[in-house]
């Protein structure tokens, strides 16, 4: 079939994109077409290098004379009028996945907090020792559910490093796994997230189990200080080859989490979620295989206590909880990239980042201007305690709408007001909760600060408009405090206009 061509209908979309190039990375002749003209053409970057003549705008008859076969968007109705054009055979996305394998070895990484950093310093570490990871290149796509993972799986590279979330939708999780052919995974944390369409918390774990049910028998790396996922191993009775990991600190709190057996537990908490834990139906924190110890945040080292040997680890990154990122990355890099220690931790070294993470993006006046994706309860609450930790006293800005409805704007409003010494409302869920604890509590009046609000009907889940992000951190500059952390979607998405206020 080499000698085909396939016709690819809507090209500037993902998915269009995706299988584009990955049937000319396997040899086949590749033509596109889109609605969009060329300038709106989202992923068109992507495509440069490939020699694939697209068609924009209405697909013309050369489009379908050319074709031997006609790829059509999966979300396309049948009934579509383009439909009635096509006389070639069909080679759909099913087909795609069905028929072109992966044909490399596919790591997976989920959990509900710092899979992108994860993902992403993994994929450093692969780099710096000469082995690629294939990228899906879609700019300003995170592309961790639906068809991205799977798709990207089937592009050219050494290895796949996929990132694999659920938008908490079931079954997202299971097809990513069985269709990108993933073979070993590592699972971060499991904390409440997606609750507003799911239920409950419990639901939710479930959906995130998918992965360690799809991956029974083969081997996981897990963060042991999780009751939720070490319940879920236990329940779903995993037999595979099993690598646990921790950090030995002393706990920031005790905090109730439920366990999977349906009790509520006593989590003394390192990080939000993880940490020492006992329930009566047997589950308790593990020995874990791996554990960091002797942890300096100030100077961003840690003693690394392996199965055969102590490391002294040296990050460029903050907090507790890149501790527990930068530990299963080692582990991962070592058990599926086969590396050396000493060249992980020469990579690791290096590592300043990911864009939107504990990101600093400006310095107005002599205040620090930091953002932060950080958008359910648990990694606010974690992210805006390595803040305080870190920097002493911060001004919060919430440009936030969380995933889990009422609740977990409420409990991100709360982790704000524990840990800032003001706290700036943006989004307008975070002022509507502000308003209603104002009217609750008056003595709270010299720490919470917004114009007010009087309607509103929650929307989305990007939180706060452009104007709204600006409008709050111009707040938080007046205010008498050295460093100004605005968390959120929105807060990373538009966190240009900062530097408008200069």
């Amino acid at each position: 079939m080499n000698d085909k061509t396939f016709g690819v209908i809507g090209v500037c979309g993902a998915n269009g994109n995706l299988i584009a190039r990955i049937l000319k990375e396997r040899g086949y002749n590749v033509i596109g077409t889109d609605l969009s003209d060329k300038n709106d053409c989202r992923f068109l970057k992507s495509l440069e290098g490939y020699d694939i003549e697209v068609f924009f705008g209405e697909a013309p008859d050369e489009f379908f004379e050319k074709s031997d076969y006609i790829v059509p968007p999966a979300s396309l109705s049948k009934d579509a009028e383009i439909f009635k054009r096509i006389n070639k055979p069909l080679f759909e996305l099913s087909d795609i996945i069905k028929k072109i394998h992966a044909n490399k070895p596919v790591f997976g990484i989920t959990g509900t907090n710092g899979k992108t950093t994860t993902t992403t310093l993994l994929k450093k570490v692969a780099h710096d020792n000469n082995i690629v990871p294939c990228e899906h290149n879609l700019e300003n796509m995170q592309g961790n559910a639906e068809y991205i993972p799977i798709l990207q799986s089937k592009l050219n590279g050494d290895v796949a490093i996929l990132e694999v979330g659920t938008f908490g939708v079931p079954g997202t999780i299971k097809r990513i796994v069985d269709n990108a052919e993933i073979e070993s995974g590592l699972i971060t944390n499991i904390t409440p997230d997606h609750l507003n369409d799911l239920g409950s918390f419990i639901d939710y774990a479930h959906i995130k189990g998918e992965f360690i049910k799809q991956l029974n028998n083969k081997k996981l790396i897990v963060n042991g200080q999780d009751p939720t996922i070490m319940g879920l191993l236990r329940e779903y009775e995993y037999d595979g080859e099993l690598i646990t990991f921790g950090i030995d600190e002393t706990p920031q709190s005790v905090k109730a989490k439920q366990c999977v057996c349906g009790r509520k537990i006593n989590v003394k908490e390192i990080i939000s979620g993880s940490g020492y834990y006992f329930c009566k139906c047997g589950l308790t924190t593990p020995q874990v295989d791996y554990i960091a110890t002797n942890i300096d945040l100030k100077n961003r080292t840690f003693d690394l206590h392996t199965p055969d040997e102590k490391l002294k680890v040296k990050m460029t990154i903050d907090g507790l909880h890149n501790v527990y990122n930068v530990v299963g990355v080692i582990i991962a890099a070592h058990e599926f990239l086969k590396l050396p220690y000493d060249k992980i931790l020469k990579s690791i070294s290096t590592f300043t980042g990911v864009d939107g993470r504990m990101e600093k993006v400006s310095n107005i006046n002599g205040v620090d201007i930091y953002v932060d994706y950080a958008h359910n309860p648990a990694g606010v609450q974690t992210v805006l305690n390595e803040f305080k930790k870190l920097f002493g006293d911060i001004t919060t800005v919430i440009t936030v709408s969380s995933e889990s409805g009422l609740s977990g704007d409420l409990e991100i409003f709360d982790n704000a007001l524990e840990f800032s010494k003001y706290v700036i409302p943006a989004s307008s869920s975070s002022q509507k909760i502000a308003k209603e604890k104002l009217a609750k509590n008056p003595d709270i009046k010299d720490k919470i600060f917004f114009e007010g609000i009087d309607n509103f009907e929650k929307k989305g889940t990007v939180g706060a408009s452009e104007e709204e992000v600006r409008e709050g951190i111009k707040k938080a500059l007046t205010l008498d405090c050295n460093l100004i952390v605005a968390i959120g979607e929105a807060a990373t998405k538009f966190k240009s206009c900062i530097n408008t206020l200069s």
